[in-house]
């Protein structure tokens, strides 16, 4: 692997001025640009810091953050933490995740548009429950019926090409 290799990786290991102070803003860009750490650019990433492959690879599967599997374009995330739960988190989270056919287990539908996680807490405890897309739109108090609203919206916006 050389720098022509990945040059959008390469671009962004210069704007971080190729420190390894700077892993975790660097993968945290890497992972913006794939929806997910490929191990071939880690393995890149690692060899263009000078530092062993391991590290590179326990602080990518350290942080919750980060994932080593390819996710969707809209990642929904579901609160679960405890006024989201008492107040029907887990129906929500059913409802997503019938409405966007997801076979139990399955958190990314196969075409990669969507992915669906279950995260301890959003911070919107007054809007339980509480889901956000793609860590910018954030939708409260929600319904059986308004969980199906914001997915049937989710699936048009996604057939239309949008991302948000």
């Amino acid at each position: 692997m050389n720098e022509r290799s990945f040059p959008k990786i390469n671009q962004i290991i210069d704007i971080w001025e190729r420190k390894v102070s700077n892993l975790i803003p660097i993968l945290q860009e890497v992972q913006k640009e794939y929806r997910y750490l490929p191990e071939e650019v880690l393995t890149y990433v690692a060899t263009a810091l000078g530092m062993p492959l391991a590290t590179v690879f326990g602080v990518a599967t350290f942080y919750a953050q980060f994932s080593l599997e390819p996710k969707g374009k809209y990642i929904v995330k579901i609160c679960d933490g405890t006024a989201c739960h008492v107040r029907g988190s887990e129906v929500v989270d059913y409802i997503i995740r019938k409405k966007l056919d997801l076979s139990e287990g399955q958190d990314t539908t196969d075409d990669l548009s969507f992915t669906v996680e279950r995260v301890a807490c959003i911070g919107c405890c007054g809007l339980a429950p509480v889901i956000t897309i793609n860590d910018q739109e954030v939708y409260g108090q929600l319904t059986t019926e308004a969980a199906e609203i914001v997915v049937e919206d989710l699936l048009k916006r996604n057939a239309a090409g949008e991302v948000h």
